[in-house]
């Protein structure tokens, strides 16, 4: 994959029946950083240009995640103007991968929390080992979802559900994920890529010039989106001017609980 330049921290390989995508920062639980960003959109891009006729499917490297969150190491001391400008860049790589012509797939392995289930969010279909674990535990880091988790998670499983999800913080196994409406499959541990492979050579069988009609036609009935978004980043943004989100974030880095002061 010489044309996407070297990568650091993905891997891309070509199958049968996919373009496969995995982001590999194992150490890190894949977690996402602007590096990983950047990797993907060029990676994106490059593929989009070439009128893509196979599924493209997303995946993490390793069994513990398929990705933990974004890296809170990096935006701990970030003033609410670079957090604008990281929900806007982060929105509009995952706007490209909602958009991507052909099938997008999540392949979801362990842990895809915060941005990890913004990402596979982002996706067409998600497919869950048993041993997944999903949700936007960024309230207790004194923040909001700045990816776009707020609107896609609602759109996915309704505001009851994403409201539970998102206010508590909890983390979820794959069962109540399919359950909600969130995943459209659980298969056994270790077996989320192969079924995510099987999916994606069903879905070759049929049109694709009818297969991207479908996703075009589809999204484009889904209204209030973009404001939505807008609103996400500048409320993701004041948050970094608000005391929370630098103790959450402290609290996280130290491993220990959050110390939130009371509004008075």
């Amino acid at each position: 994959m010489e044309r996407f330049g070297r990568l650091q921290t993905l891997a891309v390989s070509r199958e049968d029946s996919a373009t496969v995508i995995s982001v590999a920062r194992q150490e890190a639980l894949n977690a996402l950083n602007k590096a990983v960003l950047t990797e993907l959109e060029t990676v994106l891009d490059a593929l989009t240009a070439d009128g893509p006729k196979k599924p493209l499917i997303i995946t993490g490297e390793g069994a513990r995640a398929f990705v933990a969150g974004a890296d809170i190491v990096e935006m701990a001391d970030m003033n609410p103007d670079e957090a604008l400008e990281f929900s806007r860049f982060s929105q509009r790589i995952f706007s490209k991968l909602e958009t991507f012509p052909a099938v997008t797939i999540a392949a979801v392995n362990g842990y895809a929390l915060g941005g990890g289930n913004e990402l596979a969010m982002a996706c067409d279909v998600r497919i869950a080992a048993s041993n997944a674990r999903f949700g936007q535990p960024e309230v207790g880091l004194g923040i909001i979802p700045g990816f776009g988790g707020t609107q896609r998670l609602a759109r996915l499983v309704g505001m009851a559900n994403a409201l539970d999800l998102i206010l508590t913080g909890r983390m979820i196994k794959a069962e109540e994920a399919f359950r909600i409406g969130l995943v459209h499959k659980v298969v056994d541990e270790g077996k989320a890529l192969e079924e995510a492979l099987n999916y994606a050579k069903a879905v070759m069988k049929n049109s694709p010039f009818a297969v991207v009609q479908v996703k075009k036609v589809i999204y484009a009935t889904i209204t209030g989106r973009d404001n939505g978004m807008e609103v996400e980043a500048d409320l993701f943004s004041a948050c970094f001017a608000h005391p929370d989100q630098k103790e959450g974030m402290k609290a996280f880095l130290e491993k220990r609980p959050a110390d939130f002061q009371e509004e008075g």
